[in-house]
């Protein structure tokens, strides 16, 4: 069975914390925070002090995607606001073992962000520093884009190199993960699914329902 969480970008900022409130009781797996600095990619967005207001509504893992420049520098500052993941982009990061190692020093798990046309060989000598790897099946920056075919196939082709490495990591896909599309990446080895605008917040439907039709489509 797959994980399900919500990225929280793409929920109602205006009622953010009673969002919280009713995914946790809709029983997410984890929440998904999209953190932007306007140089990685091309948008701005939340930030350490967002974290903090919602971390007493939930004990579900926190789990932060930086798509910024420089990532080691914000490590620490998501830590403290009450991160249980970290992903980084292996674009951002000429020494990659060495900021995973310092998110694993914090006692978090580690996760590496691929964009779409990333070749999954830059996971080579990194994999035993790994506990998630984040495939964007969008170019990442904005919600709502079309999700990207090709990279279906690349999902089954890191389930495979995982399965030979004999190693416990998880293959988390981010990016238009709709309910037409859900099926498609379970089959190919996805087990923690970045849920949207597409699949989970959508217009004219009760957050409550949503999140109850989304658990039984993913758990049938």
């Amino acid at each position: 069975m797959a994980m399900i969480g919500p990225s929280l970008m793409c929920a109602d900022l205006g009622r953010l914390i009673e969002s919280v409130q009713i995914l946790n009781q809709g029983n997410v797996d984890f929440f998904h925070f999209d953190i932007m600095d306007g140089s990685f990619v091309p948008n701005f967005s939340m930030g350490p002090d967002m974290l903090k207001t919602l971390r007493p509504h939930t004990s579900k893992p926190f789990d932060v995607h930086l798509m910024v420049e420089e990532p080691e520098r914000f490590i620490d500052m998501f830590a403290d606001a009450g991160a249980n993941m970290i992903s980084v982009h292996a674009e951002s990061k000429i020494h990659l073992q060495r900021v995973l190692q310092s998110i694993r020093d914090r006692n978090l798990q580690a996760g590496i962000a691929l964009n779409p046309s990333t070749p999954l060989c830059i996971l080579d000598y990194v994999m035993d520093t790994v506990d998630y790897v984040c495939l964007m099946t969008v170019n990442p920056g904005f919600a709502g884009q079309k999700f990207i075919p090709s990279t279906l196939e690349k999902i089954a082709d890191l389930r495979q190199k995982i399965n030979a490495s004999n190693m416990d990591i998880s293959i988390q896909v981010d990016g238009n993960i709709s309910l037409a599309a859900i099926p498609q990446v379970m089959e190919k080895g996805a087990d923690m699914l970045v849920c949207g605008t597409s699949s989970l917040f959508m217009r004219g439907v009760r957050l409550e329902q949503a999140v109850a039709d989304l658990r039984e489509y993913c758990h049938k």
